[in-house]
C-alpha cells in the first residue's frame, strides 16, 4: 500500500523534477503539496506548484499556500538567475492553468493530513524549512504521526549561497535549526555534497526529453538551468538536488545514512546558515541521518525510471 507523503517545496526547476518524480512513484500517495517563498517569491512558487499538479493530471492533490517569509528575519535573496525569473526556466506561462490552493494555510493543510492519516506520514521538505518548523512547533501532538522528515538542504563542506551556507538552510536558518534538532521525529538530510554528486548528463537529459509530453516539458525547463551549471561548474551536467531527496522519501534506503548531530549557525556573521556538525538541541537530541550516494548511476537510473513511468 502506498505510504502517505507531504511535499514542502518552493518550485524551482529541480523542485519541478522532484514533484513529478513523487507524483509518478507508486510507492507513495502524495497527500498534500505546500509551496512557500524560496527560489522565487511565494505567489510564483504557489502558482508553479499548481501548474505542475495540472501538468501531471493530479488536480486531486491538495495545494497549500506556505510561508511568505522566514520565521524571524526577512530575506530578499532569490534564485531567479538559476531557475529563471518565473522559477521554471521561463516555461511557467506554457504550462496549464494552476490548481487553486485550498483555503487556509499550508501548515493547517499539513496538520490535517497528519490528523487524518491512518499511518505515519513522510514529509519531504525540499525548500526553506519554515512551514515544517512551524508545524513541529505548533502541533507537537502530531509528531508521533510523522514517519520521517527528509530534507534537501545544508552543506557539510562549502555552500552555494555563501562559502559556508546552502540555499534552503540559508533561506531560514532558525527554521532549519528547529527541524534538524527535533528530538522526537527522525530527520534525514540530503546535503549539497550529495546532490551535486548526483548530476545528470546529456544522455540522461535526452532520455528524459524523449519519454512523454510531461518529461519533454521538464527537459525544456531544465535547459537554462543546464546552461547555469555548465557555466558555473564547467561540465555539461545538472544537479538533481530535490529529486535526489525525493527518491529517498519514496524509496527509503536509496541513499546511505550516517547518523550525525547537527546544528545551524543562526548568528549574523559570514557563517550564518552554515550546517555545523556537533551536538545540538539539548542532551537528548536525536542525530540526523546525513545521506550520501555511494552508487550515483543507480540513483540517476532510479530517478529517471520513475519520471518516465507514465
Amino acid at each position: 500500500m502506498p505510504r502517505p507523503l507531504i511535499i514542502d517545496t518552493d518550485p524551482g526547476v529541480d523542485d519541478a523534477v522532484a514533484l513529478v518524480l513523487a507524483l509518478r512513484s507508486p510507492e507513495v500517495d502524495v497527500r498534500a503539496v505546500v509551496a512557500s517563498f524560496g527560489n522565487v517569491g511565494p505567489d510564483a512558487t504557489l502558482a508553479n506548484a499548481g501548474r505542475l499538479l495540472a501538468l501531471t493530471g493530479r488536480t486531486d492533490v491538495p495545494l497549500g499556500a506556505g510561508a511568505a517569509r522566514p520565521l524571524v528575519h526577512r530575506r530578499e535573496q532569490r534564485a531567479g538567475h538559476v531557475h529563471g525569473d518565473d522559477g521554471l526556466g521561463g516555461r511557467a506561462s506554457s504550462l496549464p492553468d494552476p490548481v487553486a490552493p485550498v483555503p487556509g494555510s499550508g501548515v493547517a493543510l499539513m496538520a490535517r493530513v497528519l490528523e487524518e492519516a491512518a499511518e505515519p506520514v513522510t514529509i519531504a521538505s525540499i525548500g526553506p524549512l519554515t512551514d515544517t518548523a512551524i508545524l513541529l512547533a505548533a502541533r507537537p501532538d502530531l509528531t508521533g504521526r510523522i514517519a520521517r522528515v527528509v530534507v534537501m538542504g545544508g552543506a557539510i563542506g562549502g555552500g552555494n549561497v555563501t562559502t559556508s551556507a546552502e540555499f534552503n538552510v540559508h533561506a531560514d536558518p532558525e527554521a532549519a535549526h528547529r527541524v534538524l534538532t527535533q528530538d522526537d521525529v527522525p530527520v534525514a538530510l540530503v546535503p549539497l555534497e550529495t546532490t551535486l554528486g548526483c548530476a545528470a548528463g546529456p544522455e540522461w537529459l535526452a532520455a528524459l526529453h524523449d519519454a512523454d509530453p510531461v518529461c519533454t516539458e521538464l527537459a525544456a525547463m531544465i535547459a537554462p538551468y543546464r546552461d547555469f551549471y555548465r557555466g558555473r561548474y564547467g561540465r555539461d551536467a545538472v544537479a538533481l538536488h530535490d529529486a535526489t531527496a525525493l527518491l529517498e522519501a519514496v524509496a527509503p534506503g536509496s541513499l546511505t545514512a550516517t547518523p550525525t548531530p547537527l546544528t545551524v549557525e543562526c548568528g549574523f556573521g559570514p557563517a550564518r546558515g552554515a550546517t555545523v556538525t556537533g551536538p545540538g538541541g539539548g542532551a537528548g537530541a536525536r542525530p540526523v541521518d546525513v545521506l550520501s550516494a555511494p552508487d550515483v548511476p543507480a540513483v540517476l537510473d532510479a530517478v529517471l525510471r520513475r519520471l518516465t513511468s507514465a
